[in-house]
């Protein structure tokens, strides 16, 4: 039967050696297709004809998919962060509690290590199949009375067609409801201890590239050899009610200090509460200096503006981006 959008599926399983494609263990709840991005070229020749023969060539092969803005999930922005920040894949027991942590640190001095997937893709008439895959791009976005919204751009090496591997079921998942975050900002030395109440009115976290890179070398195949890890780029942009905090943080921009920005957002109780972690967490610790400052604008006859934050290394905190999750997972499938 010809395909429908309705039976599309994403599906996706962790690759013990980084290129060997692996049957999927888990459904992706999202949307997205895929996309094979392989180049071919055309070779130019005087052979006496006005239209000339046919001769095109595949000259690299690369696949890419890019995971549509959904509603983020306690249970599922790890995959995202696996990809594109580093493999944790096993959460961490904090204490007597249920919570898992998941601790995901931006590379600073060292390269990360991070987590390759196979992605299967399609619909009802044709899988497809991309091994390799990684992020070179995510974003999380929110605003009140919505979920924060995922999103990001993947790389993979290849497309081949295949079957979907067959009885996964569909996971259990909490959205991250943006409402229910609070902001802190402090100084570089600190994060997390002063909360600006009253002011956040949307947020947006885009790790715009991920400094992961493929890279192709002559070795016998038309897909990339390796992946490495170069220079990341990554801002924060905030917009505040025009208050005593907007106006704070705009000080804090012309004078070029550095700052330490957290959003903090919880969700259900655990099953068992600990110490530590009472509820499942999204936590953005973002390190560096306000880049700029809007003008005054307006929402609903408030007058808002919006700040972009440029994410940097801090040396009094030896760390720029670390973003931590808390659910209920020991690990992820």
């Amino acid at each position: 039967m010809a395909g429908v959008k309705a039976l599309r599926k994403i599906q996706m399983g962790k690759e013990t050696t980084a290129g060997t494609a692996v049957v999927a263990t888990a459904i992706w709840r999202g949307m997205g297709t895929i996309e094979d991005q392989r180049e071919t070229g055309r070779a130019e020749e005087d052979v006496g004809i006005l239209m000339a023969p046919a001769r095109i060539y595949a000259s690299r092969y690369q696949a890419g998919l890019e995971l549509e803005a959904v509603p983020a999930t306690f249970e599922q922005l790890p995959y995202i962060l696996e990809m594109g920040v580093k493999a944790i894949w096993t959460g961490a027991t904090a204490d007597a509690g249920s919570g898992k942590v998941y601790l995901y640190t931006a590379p600073t001095t060292v390269q990360n290590t991070i987590q390759t997937l196979t992605i299967e893709g399609g619909d009802n008439q044709q899988a497809e199949e991309m091994e390799f895959c990684f992020a070179r791009s995510f974003a999380l976005a929110g605003k009140p009375g919505e979920p924060w919204k995922m999103s990001a751009s993947l790389v993979g090496r290849q497309v081949a067609t295949t079957t979907y591997t067959t009885g996964i079921s569909i996971p259990t998942v909490e959205e991250i409801l943006f409402s229910k975050s609070t902001l802190y900002i402090n100084t570089a030395g600190s994060i997390g201890t002063t909360s600006k109440s009253q002011t956040l009115l949307a947020a947006e976290l885009n790790v715009e590239d991920t400094g992961l890179v493929p890279v192709y070398t002559a070795d016998g195949q038309l897909y990339f050899s390796f992946q490495k890890g170069l220079a990341a780029k990554a801002t924060l942009q905030i917009t505040f009610e025009h208050d005593s905090t907007a106006v704070a943080e705009i000080a804090a921009w012309r004078a070029l200090t550095e700052r330490a920005i957290r959003i903090l957002t919880t969700g259900n109780a655990l099953a068992t509460t600990g110490t530590t972690h009472a509820t499942k967490k999204l936590i953005i610790d973002c390190y560096g200096q306000w880049e700029k400052f809007d003008k005054i604008g307006e929402q609903d006859g408030n007058d808002i503006v919006t700040g972009t934050f440029r994410i940097g290394y801090i040396a009094s905190a030896a760390k720029a981006l670390e973003i931590t999750v808390v659910n209920e997972l020991a690990n992820l499938t």
